[in-house]
């Protein structure tokens, strides 16, 4: 009678487990992806997610929602993490270009890395005229010194800008003689 008792005990506790489930499956991306970044279904997996206000599953998507075939992301997200919304807009939207930048290693924190939100400076030198070059840019990959350029002491940094900030980031660029660009994370 005992081991009967325990068994229903055991069965009935389950079964009131898995009703109180109130997780929700939402997409999450695979591995790293920088501005600009295509989404595909294969760059998602689902992740099943207990949110304490429901209201905020509002800005995530769930992996019931189908997604728009055009979907780019404005900004980096990175390996595990939720799919916001607002990270996301469609291919016509805007256009962002993936920029290079080799920077004097010295002149970038080591702690940038793909998804740092970052500001670019130039300074002429000699006469140090310049300034902001680029406001808040995502960095979509920057590999460390060692892989990068180590025999020049630079490292390259790639940046989602958007298209007519490039323009203006090459064309002040070009304007400022022997110009030493510096790197500054945000956040």
């Amino acid at each position: 009678m005992g081991v009967l008792i325990v068994a229903v005990s055991v069965v009935a506790g389950a079964r009131l487990l898995s009703a109180a489930d109130d997780t929700v499956p939402v997409w999450s991306v695979a591995g790293d992806m920088g501005a600009g970044d295509e989404v595909h279904p294969e760059d998602l997996v689902a992740t099943r997610v207990r949110f304490a206000d429901a209201g905020d599953l509002a800005g995530y998507f769930t992996a019931d929602d189908e997604l728009p075939a055009d979907l780019v992301l404005t900004r980096g997200v990175g390996a595990g993490e939720l799919l916001p919304r607002a990270a996301v807009g469609s291919a016509g939207q805007s256009r962002t270009l993936q920029v290079p930048v080799a920077v004097d290693a010295e002149q970038v924190p080591g702690s940038v890395q793909a998804g740092s939100v970052v500001d670019v400076y130039l300074v002429s030198q000699p006469g140090g005229k310049g300034g902001p070059a680029l406001s808040a840019v995502t960095v979509v990959d920057a590999p460390p010194l060692e892989e990068s350029f180590a025999a020049t002491g630079k490292r390259q940094l790639v940046l989602a800008v958007e298209e007519q900030d490039a323009t203006r980031f090459f064309r002040l660029l070009g304007s400022l003689e022997s110009p030493v660009i510096t790197v500054v994370r945000r956040g």
